[in-house]
């Protein structure tokens, strides 16, 4: 990936005198170029090519447009290498999206969706918890497709390799992070999450659950496709000091400054990655405190999100937002308002499931009403069926997909066996549960 280029410095642009600026700030143009240009939160490389004002230079336009961004700026805590402090921005596009969170990762929509069963529910949270696994460790070089790695998770197999073991370890730990949300963030509760997700996939064994120390190589963080530094890590006697104020911001409840808690998730996601802590395992650690702070602050629904899954299909993006915060005056309303647009994406995916799963409902239903004895999940099993004639259903299937005991899964499988809409086969050393053949049919003439 290509290094951003470095923007004019606006600091020095001292040609522009009083009058020169209130012009500018008179200019209907330029006032109309700036709110284009913070709607997205767009860097210099991307701003250069907007149209300018007649008679005004992109470099004069920049000077203009990080003038209009100093106004909203806000320091935080947080500093970089060399103690400079980063900042960010509250634009109205940011706040616009902040508003739409609120409004809908509080289970808003779900309660919409009221007629959807628990079951349904249950399911929905496994694939997602699933989904976020996948894409997080993919986003750190596991190579595997989803698919295989979905049909692994669903059956519960034992790993075979490095990347299945992350995705494993990433799936325990995201399932498992809730349970943490009582917890102060602290260097031990750091420590506990990246020793869980990083559990028996990296060649150092006694790398797992700690620090980067003095006897470690120096790393950096290489663009995979092309093999170039992106970013150097602060040394590692600095890693102890930013952990203690990375906790501090994360645990401050303080009424005099208020950062809202999707802000401060955000942030501590990009610091978390900007310390870089350990030798492996910090963007998808980094990701997994992202989750803790949402769901200790009652953002309970993003145990139903995947932000990974989305940020897997653009990850040069994410890289830039990253480097763009850093280059541009320690500014990381870049990393904001992609992680925003992220979050955005991934609520509406839950509402277009939830929509498709509606519709599906009465279809369902239908089956219930012809077989009252059967349950939610074994009416969604040949929901999925009907659909999906080649399927192979275990009772480790099940269990994984529904979050249910070994008994319970059974006790559908043999039930649906029983009723003629499933045949048991003996495949290797395992009993699966495949379709009948005419299993389609077989529902139409019962309805």
């Amino acid at each position: 990936m290509k290094i951003p280029e470095i923007a004019p410095d606006w600091k020095n642009m001292s040609k522009l005198n009083v009058p020169t600026i209130l012009n500018l700030m008179n200019s209907e143009e330029m006032n109309e170029l700036s709110r284009k240009a913070n709607e997205e939160y767009v860097y210099w490389d991307k701003f250069k090519y907007f149209t300018m004002p007649e008679g005004i230079s992109s470099e004069v336009a920049w000077y203009y447009l990080k003038l209009i961004r100093q106004q909203q700026t806000r320091r935080i805590l947080i500093g970089d290498k060399e103690g400079n402090k980063f900042s960010y921005c509250l634009t109205d596009s940011i706040l616009r999206k902040i508003s739409y969170i609120d409004k809908n990762a509080g289970g808003q929509i779900l309660s919409e969706h009221s007629g959807l069963h628990t079951a349904e529910k249950e399911r929905y949270l496994i694939n997602s918890i699933m989904e976020e696994a996948i894409a997080s460790s993919q986003l750190e070089g596991a190579a595997i497709t989803r698919k295989k790695a979905k049909e692994m998770l669903r059956a519960g197999k034992k790993p075979k390799d490095k990347a299945e073991q992350m995705i494993i370890n990433n799936y325990i730990t995201i399932k498992n992070i809730k349970n943490f949300s009582n917890r102060a963030l602290s260097k031990e509760l750091i420590i506990e999450i990246q020793a869980s997700i990083t559990k028996e996939t990296l060649d150092e064994h006694n790398t797992v659950g700690r620090f980067r120390n003095e006897q470690d190589e120096e790393i950096n963080v290489i663009d995979q496709s092309d093999g170039k530094i992106l970013y150097t890590p602060p040394s590692p006697d600095k890693i102890d000091e930013s952990i203690k104020k990375m906790c501090a911001f994360a645990n401050e409840s303080s009424k005099e400054i208020f950062v809202h808690p999707i802000i401060k998730a955000i942030i501590l996601h990009f610091w978390l990655a900007y310390i870089h802590p350990f030798i492996d395992g910090n963007g998808r650690t980094a990701r997994a405190i992202f989750y803790w702070f949402m769901m200790k602050n009652g953002y309970w629904m993003f145990e139903y999100l995947s932000i990974s899954r989305i940020i897997v299909k653009a990850p040069a993006q994410y890289a830039r937002a990253y480097l763009y915060s850093e280059i541009d005056d320690l500014d990381i309303t870049y990393f904001l308002v992609f992680n925003l647009k992220v979050i955005h994406s991934a609520i509406e995916s839950l509402r277009n499931y939830l929509l498709k799963k509606q519709t599906e409902l009465h279809k369902t239903e239908k089956i219930i009403r012809i077989y009252p004895n059967l349950n939610h999940r074994q009416s969604d099993l040949l929901q999925h069926a009907i659909t999906h004639p080649d399927a192979t259903y275990t009772i480790k299937f099940i269990q994984n997909m529904h979050n249910v005991v070994y008994q319970t899964a059974r006790t559908d499988l043999l039930e649906l066996e029983q009723k003629g809409f499933l045949e048991k086969r003996k495949i290797g050393k395992e009993f699966c549960y495949l379709p009948i053949t005419n299993l389609n049919e077989k529902l139409k003439e019962l309805s």
